[in-house]
């Protein structure tokens, strides 16, 4: 009987955190945008196709030192979060940088790096 209470308690708990989240789609997309740039392999992913004066048609594991499986993975959430295309061409899949969303990451996270409003003395230590 008390897992059960104990159980019912934690659910009436949570839904009620989720009631309290209405997260703006603002801070979704940032979020999602946060995501795919949380792990250093996409990062260099990133970095390798921003240097890239067109679209890039090989593979990417050839050029970084990330196995062929992780990079697939890699690419999936990239390409989810939107920022980067591609196609499969056979036998290549062509990748660049979704320069729209691209810029509205960039925007996104300069805004959000800009509400800090305390000065350096007034913070914790």
């Amino acid at each position: 009987m008390y897992v059960h209470t104990m159980f019912v308690y934690l659910r009436t708990i949570i839904y009620r955190m989720d009631e309290k989240r209405d997260y703006t789609p603002t801070q979704e997309q940032l979020a999602r945008y946060a995501k795919a740039l949380g792990h250093p392999a996409r990062i260099a992913i990133l970095h390798f196709l921003a240097q890239q004066e067109t679209c890039y048609f090989g593979d990417i594991h050839e050029e970084l030192p990330i196995a062929k499986a992780t990079v697939s993975q890699h690419l999936k959430e990239l390409k989810e979060a939107g920022l980067i295309q591609g196609e499969v061409e056979t036998p290549k899949v062509r990748y660049c940088i979704n320069r729209q969303n691209w810029e509205r990451a960039r925007q996104l996270f300069g805004e959000f790096f800009e509400q800090c409003v305390a000065s350096s003395g007034k913070c914790c230590r």
